[in-house]
């Protein structure tokens, strides 16, 4: 099956491919905030010999930034295995952890884990929902 750029409503007979497509690697190789735009891409590495906590934007930057509404779901992929140390992440200002995150948060590889781990292993994706053009529910989802 070809991949096809189309304009206005698709339908298909055989199903659609799915998948991240990356277009460029956000590098966010020290403690700080992840920008708007480095998070709207959906996809960001890390390759810090120090442990690093990646802060994600606020819920009224993000919105902003993709243009969301109530409904709105965006896949980040945060990309350790060239890193030497953890990653962490860590919810601001109308970012909310699910309840999923909540309850399993002392629970290692679950949907509470927020750490990343360094090497082979250290790929970590999180889905955000938007209930407002300005919060989202943040998810580890693998």
């Amino acid at each position: 099956m070809a991949r096809t750029t189309f304009n206005g409503p698709v339908v298909s007979q055989n199903g659609f491919i799915g998948g991240h497509q990356v277009a460029s690697a956000n590098a966010v190789n020290a403690t700080g905030t992840a920008s708007a735009a480095q998070v709207a891409t959906g996809y960001i590495t890390s390759t810090s010999a120090s442990p690093t906590t990646i802060t994600l934007p606020t819920g009224t930057d993000l919105g902003t930034a993709i243009g969301a509404v109530q409904g709105t779901t965006l896949d980040l992929y945060i990309d350790n295995t060239g890193g030497a140390s953890t990653v962490t992440v860590a919810v601001n200002t109308n970012a909310i952890l699910s309840t999923g995150a909540v309850d399993a948060a002392a629970a290692a590889g679950t949907f509470g884990d927020l750490t990343i781990a360094s090497g082979a292993t250290g790929i970590g994706r999180f889905t955000l929902m938007f209930s407002s053009p300005t919060a989202y529910v943040f998810t580890r989802t693998a």
